[in-house]
């Protein structure tokens, strides 16, 4: 870890014969120490822009040589890589366990919304992320998967939305379409505003969400 610094480009790539193998395993033995990295650079990646990172200004914040941050990740765009898909990991593991639970169409929005503010608290900084550079990333071959999940994540909110027309849980003269932007964009524009230490539990704020919001689109007895 204390080998010289390597320059900073944006995706610069250690060649392998020249690691060195006990800094190497040393990284590969801590994944403490790279969730923490994770974390720092989803910060900045949030606060500054992909574009703008650099690697020695995620090793700056970080308190080590950007030659050092090296021998954990080969360039910036493995570490965004590693934020992006991660956050998206845990999110359709929540969505896919409520899609597939048999819920009411009111129930599985209610529930989708609510997995959506437990991602926020957990992944605030990535939700950010995806949200600012997702389009820009989703050219690059490597992140085609945000595309593939902006498609499921659409069907499956149209979806539930379109069977509670039919059902009679929503009102039919919504514009679906227009709706599930609304949902989408009012639930995940609180991660620029959220903060894990605020005095609302992610769970209560997606109850007053819910309060506030679907009892605007479902049918009035």
């Amino acid at each position: 870890m204390g080998s010289p610094a390597r320059p900073d480009g944006d995706n610069v790539r250690v060649p392998t014969a020249k690691k060195n193998k006990k800094n190497a395993t040393t990284a590969s033995a801590s994944p403490e120490r790279r969730r923490e990295l994770l974390a720092i650079a989803a910060e900045v990646f949030a606060a500054q822009g992909y574009n703008a990172t650099t690697v020695r200004r995620i090793a700056d914040e970080a308190g080590m040589l950007a030659g050092s941050l090296y021998y954990h990740f080969d360039s910036k765009e493995s570490m965004v890589d590693e934020i992006l898909s991660t956050f998206l990991t845990e999110l359709w593991d929540g969505y896919d366990a409520v899609l597939a639970a048999g819920l009411g169409p009111r129930e599985t929005i209610e529930a989708l919304v609510t997995e959506s503010f437990r991602e926020i608290d957990r992944h605030r900084a990535a939700v950010a992320i995806y949200q600012k550079e997702a389009r820009q990333l989703a050219a690059q071959p490597r992140f085609g998967y945000l595309t593939d999940s902006q498609r499921k994540f659409e069907k499956a909110w149209l979806g539930t939305l379109e069977r509670g027309v039919t059902d009679g849980a929503f009102r039919a003269d919504l514009d679906i379409r227009l709706t599930y932007r609304f949902l989408r964009d009012t639930v995940w524009v609180a991660a620029s505003w959220y903060r894990p230490e605020g005095r609302h539990r992610p769970e209560e704020i997606a109850r007053q969400y819910v309060s506030m919001v679907l009892d605007g689109i479902a049918v009035r007895g």
